[in-house]
């Protein structure tokens, strides 16, 4: 399983107050919030732990088939430059991610995938976000494979009705979208 997330840095100074009452309270460990407070760039290590949440959160969902709102039990660390870990009960998942000037994008598996393809890519017209991610995510696929969602939302590919076997996941925030696509 694989989960991706995207934030547009920019879009994120713009519309969340990180430093208001409660807010890292309310989505960080005591650990994390100590890292947070401590870190030189704090705006930047908020979202960094906020998008390997969320990728962890979304390759979790897809194995439990259940969603839930439970950020503070993901819990982050970061032993390398570009690489991460994220905790949840007793499932560990390792991190990628890239930050950029402009936007941090997180993969999330539990296991190291084979075949991965994984893209960024600039939206110029948000309010197409989602037509735009699922174009880039279907260009990867001969004519004829579409993207369908099942009882609780999570993606998945079919062609002629036939559930294909990839495992996708796909994330887009202001300016930028991200996929990721492995072979199951």
């Amino acid at each position: 399983m694989i989960g991706n997330d995207i934030v547009d840095l920019r879009l994120a100074k713009t519309q969340s107050n990180w430093q208001r009452k409660g807010f890292l309270e309310k989505l960080f460990s005591d650990t994390e919030i100590r890292e947070i407070r401590t870190s030189k760039n704090p705006f930047l290590l908020v979202w960094l732990f906020w998008s390997m949440k969320e990728a962890a959160y979304k390759c979790y969902i897809k194995s439990e088939k259940k969603r839930f709102f439970g950020p503070k039990k993901f819990n982050c660390t970061i032993p390398s430059k570009n690489e991460g870990l994220v905790h949840f009960l007793d499932v560990k998942f390792k991190i990628h991610f890239d930050i950029t000037k402009e936007y941090i994008h997180s993969l999330g598996v539990q296991k190291e995938p084979k075949n991965l393809t994984q893209k960024t890519f600039f939206i110029s017209d948000i309010a197409q976000q989602t037509a735009v991610t699922n174009q880039y995510l279907l260009g990867n696929f001969p004519e004829g494979v579409c993207i369908k969602k099942d009882e609780i939302g999570i993606p998945y590919l079919t062609k002629s009705n036939q559930k294909l076997p990839f495992s996708i996941s796909t994330a887009h925030h202001g300016n930028f979208g991200g996929i990721a696509i492995i072979s199951v």
